[in-house]
């Protein structure tokens, strides 16, 4: 029997890889999906000359995540529908392991404890699309770093990563549909 969390998806991955065309393509498709936390914490921050910048106090960055990434976590339980997630909770501490900084036992646990699906997929480094803008700031050197952050930590928490394939949005998302049987 299916669990509660087999619902919950996640797209994982380094900056400029494409996932968030990806959750937009998918969203267009009629599926739920959760926009990536870090972004919109990023245009908050910067609309209020904030510290909780990963470029300016990257724990902070990190906590503010986590408390969004909670809250869209719980809210996607409370629901009956599949839901994609841009990034999930494993991500904040893959982003604090790549930032050299230490993973309070409370991150930790939430990345143990608030599962998802089980299959996770994961956008690979990919040059062609890799974009810096106002809010990603990283080059591609540290998004290929990042990368392997993400397809370091998601085992470490029991998760199994597919890579998604450098091909179309469109495509993208008919193998995440496919192969995720994301659709409800």
């Amino acid at each position: 029997m299916p669990q509660e969390t087999d619902r919950l998806i996640v797209i994982t991955g380094g900056p400029g890889a494409g996932k968030t065309s990806l959750i937009e393509a998918l969203a267009a498709s009629g599926q739920a999906v959760r926009p990536e936390a870090g972004r919109a914490i990023i245009r908050d921050q910067q609309a209020i000359d904030g510290q909780g910048l990963p470029w300016v106090d990257p724990a902070l960055f990190a906590e503010l995540m986590l408390a969004a990434d909670l809250r869209g976590h719980a809210e996607a339980l409370a629901g009956k529908e599949n839901v994609v997630f841009d990034r999930g909770l494993p991500d904040i501490a893959g982003y604090l392991t790549l930032c050299g900084l230490p993973l309070p036992r409370h991150v930790e646990r939430a990345a143990q404890e608030m599962r998802y699906r089980r299959a996770v997929f994961i956008a690979p480094p990919w040059r062609e699309i890799f974009r810096q803008d106002a809010e990603r700031r990283q080059d591609f050197a540290e998004a290929e770093r990042t990368y392997a952050a993400m397809a370091a930590i998601y085992p470490r928490y029991g998760y199994e990563l597919v890579e998604l394939p450098r091909a179309s949005v469109a495509e993208r998302a008919a193998f995440v549909l496919s192969h995720g049987r994301a659709a409800s």
